[in-house]
């Protein structure tokens, strides 16, 4: 059976702007963890003394998504509202490139190792390189997949996305070659994805209530959750090489070993809606809430 205890909590941070919807995270070039703000248009910083800064983007209903450090030392995010692509110096200067195509929906990001970014569109089912400059390449994915977050593996230098409605994962060279891995389980709908630095893979199954892992050799392992009806949402890769895990539907955060063992935490609020997760530089984990939080864990 799964463990169940909470981790030690540091600290809860309130946003300053109500509503924002605090939604995805990833650790800056400057050590501070930055934050989406879906319902708000902003884009927030959280340093480690607990300084809260937000940055206003040029329109309040752009709805930034998924975020990223980028390859220049700025962060990348997808507007998937107005269907552009953002960015956002650490000290708060920030623009945007339009992505072509008729309501094409940004919605994952991640830094290349080209020295691009490359990010998916939901509803055009594309996979598109985006330098610094602005230039645009772009690689199609099967109609309808729904391409969703994306991730660079370590050990094979590609692109990796998940399918949410192909029910598989992407592999995209950085010429556009693609290989499709389909999953075993149907109806697995898989969203989040992160890459530990041996290139394997982890990727949580929305629709089924599972984790799961992708070897370098091949090897795909689904590791069922408590309750399955939890809604994994999004997974990042811990120090230890463990996969943490949001659950939306009950509140709560998990964590997966590479053998398998499942444990889980109860967030303070049940019904605060967990999306992103991010590890900062001290191994600290921050989780955002839609209700309007971030929480700051240590799970050492």
């Amino acid at each position: 059976m799964p463990r169940t205890h909470p981790p030690r909590l540091i600290h809860t941070y309130a946003l300053p702007t109500p509503d924002a919807g605090p939604y995805a995270l990833t650790t800056g070039p400057d050590g501070a963890v930055w934050c989406t703000l879906v319902h708000a248009g902003r884009i927030a910083r959280l340093t480690p003394d607990g300084r809260i800064d937000e940055f206003p983007l040029d329109t309040p209903d752009c709805g930034p998504t998924l975020i990223t450090t980028g390859p220049d030392g700025a962060l990348w995010f997808t507007r998937n509202r107005d269907h552009r692509i953002g960015r956002i110096t650490p000290d708060g200067e920030a623009r945007s490139h339009p992505v072509p195509g008729s309501g094409p929906g940004p919605y994952g990001i991640t830094a290349g190792p080209d020295g691009a970014v490359w990010f998916t569109t939901l509803h055009t089912a594309t996979v598109t390189r985006l330098t610094p400059a602005g230039e645009l390449t772009q690689h199609a994915l099967p109609e309808g997949s729904f391409p969703s977050f994306a991730t660079t593996a370590a050990a094979d230098g590609a692109l990796w996305c998940t399918l949410n409605q192909g029910n598989a994962l992407a592999r995209i060279t950085v010429t556009g070659d693609t290989t499709l891995h389909p999953l075993p389980t149907p109806g697995a709908a898989p969203v989040g994805l992160a890459a530990a630095p041996d290139g394997t893979l982890w990727f949580a199954e929305i629709g089924t209530g599972r984790i799961g892992r992708l070897t370098p050799a091949g090897e795909l392992t689904e590791h069922p959750l408590p309750d399955p009806r939890c809604r994994p949402h999004a997974v990042a890769v811990a120090p230890d090489g463990s996969c943490w895990y949001t659950a939306w539907a009950t509140g709560r955060i998990g964590r997966v070993t590479p053998a398998g063992t499942v444990t889980e935490h109860p967030l303070p609020n049940p019904a605060c809606e967990p999306h992103g997760l991010a590890f900062a530089p001290d191994g600290t984990l921050y989780v955002a809430q839609e209700s309007g939080e971030v929480t700051r864990w240590n799970i050492t």
